[in-house]
Parts: structure tokens; sequence; C-alpha cells
């Protein structure tokens, strides 16, 4: 019983424990991703003042359907809630050129880390992929010169 009671408490330990860290990696600092992603992905970041913003809502339903355009693309997605981050992440969207905190916000961040796009409405898969189809970098990938 004591052995059979051990294991348990070690798996669930083990279970928390892979759960903390699953959240602390997804709580990056956005500068600490942007800083990752640069040269490697281009970054489009999604800013809402709440979860249910129905622009967040068609944004996300927009990407979706387009998943492995953006994985083509190197895209990666990172949604904020504005009102839920942390200072310094606002203060590094301030940077980025954000017009306002309590306000939908799409940024597209290419790969040198620049803003390339700037929406205050959904964009559509297309649009998006057009911006980034015709950007220097992306006409090598596409060449094949990666």
């Amino acid at each position: 019983m004591t052995i059979r009671f051990s294991c348990l408490l070690l798996g669930g330990l083990v279970l928390a424990a892979s759960s903390v860290w699953a959240q602390a990696a997804s709580r990056k600092s956005l500068e600490t991703t942007l800083r990752a992603a640069r040269w490697q992905q281009r970054v489009l970041l999604v800013c809402a003042p709440t979860a249910t913003d129905a622009q967040l809502l068609r944004q996300r339903a927009l990407l979706a359907a387009a998943r492995p355009g953006l994985t083509e693309r190197d895209l990666l997605v990172r949604e904020l809630l504005l009102p839920n981050l942390p200072a310094a992440d606002r203060q590094h969207l301030h940077r980025l050129g954000l017009r306002s905190d309590d306000a939908f916000q799409v940024l597209l961040i290419g790969k040198d880390g620049g803003v390339k796009r700037r929406d205050n409405r959904p964009v559509k898969p297309e649009t998006l992929f057009g911006t980034v189809d015709q950007m220097p970098m992306r006409r090598q990938e596409m060449k094949g010169e990666r």
C-alpha cells in the first residue's frame, strides 16, 4: 500500500511539474519571444482587450482555416490580451508602435524584427500571405535559397 501511494504521489508530482513548466514556457515575455524568433520566424501579434472580443474571435477563425499557409511562411501567432499583459510587455508593444492599450490590433513582425504590417481589424489570410510573400526574404525562401 505504501509503495502504491508513493508511486501515485510521485506520478502526481511529475504531472504537476510538467504542467507548471508548460505554463511557464507559454508565459515568455514578448521581448523574449521576439528575440527567439528573429531570423527564424515571422510573428503575428494579435492584440485584443478581452478573450471574447469579436474581432479576436474572427481573427482566430480566419487563421485556423489557414494553418498550412502559416506554417509554410514560418509564421508564429501570439495572442495578447492587453489588460493582462505585464508592464514590460506593454512597453515593448509601445516601442513597436501599438496605438492603444485597449483596441484590437494585429502586428506582423518580419524575421528581421521590424513591423511589416499593422491592422486594426482582422486580417484575411490571403491578405497577410500577400504581404509576407512580397518580402525579399520570403521570395528567397520560395526560390529554395533558404
